[in-house]
């Protein structure tokens, strides 16, 4: 027994809690067919307590008795019952002829109160669109934001997989290059070892750092033979800059005031990016892209067939 009164408490507070009564600028009225609907507060249908229809019915009433008292004086109940049915009808037509001119009068006024109350509804509708059009955009924009977040984070766990593959690039080229046996200047087997140990471990850019240093002070032809001086050379080359335009073409769709691109075009591989591309546009008149009919690892400024 406690249980079911517990059970029967906690239905009837779910019930009365999923009746809500309405808002205070709510009320409840009923319609013609006898349905409740909601409508804002202070609203009053124009034929609810309207002073135009109580007057009409006052002034309705007295001359109903003012017609039937002249009718018993001047005519007499007994003549008037005897009448033909086209005076009496004449007299029925002029007699009710000013009523119905009031009744015309008083739905003139309260079809014009109404009309007034449904445009001040519409009015009222507007603004709502208004802001439900507002609160859309504000939505729609905080989704593109959202949007925006999610692909950049995205982006930049790619871009961070793209960097660590143009470590190995650059570091291949850098093998191609500073390790060959005829380089007069070769690197030493620790050296390479540690540089290839810190692009493993946390700094993909260190082959990129080096090759901007062994290009900033060699000369124009050396520049040439660094990058384009073999067939191997070439295909390190080109891959690394097709895998880095690549990186920043996907930065356009999460990069709207170019902040990454700018950012990609600082880094060490950025700045090695543009330095292939100065020596594409610069490249000297004893070579050319493809022949490799010279000495790759001299480092004089003179091409030297082989």
């Amino acid at each position: 027994m406690p249980e079911a009164a517990a059970d029967h408490s906690s239905n009837s507070k779910t019930d009365s809690e999923s009746v809500q009564p309405p808002s205070h600028d709510q009320e409840v009225v009923f319609d013609s067919a006898g349905l409740p609907k909601m409508v804002p507060a202070g609203y009053r249908s124009p034929y609810d307590q309207d002073w135009r229809v109580l007057g009409g019915l006052a002034v309705t009433f007295v001359y109903l008795i003012l017609m039937g008292l002249y009718i018993d004086s001047e005519v007499g109940w007994a003549a008037f019952v005897t009448l033909q049915v086209e005076r009496m009808g004449s007299f029925l037509e002029g007699a009710f002829a000013p009523l119905a001119f009031l009744w015309l009068v008083i739905g003139y006024f309260l079809q014009k109160k109404e009309l007034r109350q449904n445009t001040e509804a519409m009015k009222m509708q507007f603004v709502e669109i208004q802001r439900s059009a507002e609160q859309a955009t504000v939505q729609a924009e905080a989704t593109q934001r959202a949007e925006l977040h999610q692909r950049r984070e995205s982006y930049l766990k790619l871009a961070e997989l793209v960097r660590t593959q143009l470590g190995y690039v650059v570091g291949l080229l850098y093998l191609s290059s500073q390790m060959a046996d005829r380089n007069e200047e070769k690197v030493p087997a620790e050296r390479l070892a540690n540089l290839w140990m810190v692009v493993g471990r946390d700094d993909p850019e260190a082959f990129s750092r080096e090759l901007l240093r062994i290009s900033t002070v060699s000369t124009l032809h050396y520049r040439f033979k660094l990058f384009f001086g073999t067939e191997i050379r070439t295909r390190h080359t080109t891959s690394f800059e097709h895998s880095f335009e690549r990186l920043l073409r996907a930065a356009e769709s999460c990069d709207e005031d170019d902040m990454i691109r700018d950012a990609l075009m600082g880094s060490a591989h950025g700045n090695l990016y543009r330095r292939i591309q100065t020596v594409r546009e610069t490249v000297p008149e004893e070579f050319e892209i493809g022949v490799y009919n010279f000495d790759p690892d001299s480092r004089d400024g003179d091409a030297e067939p082989l």
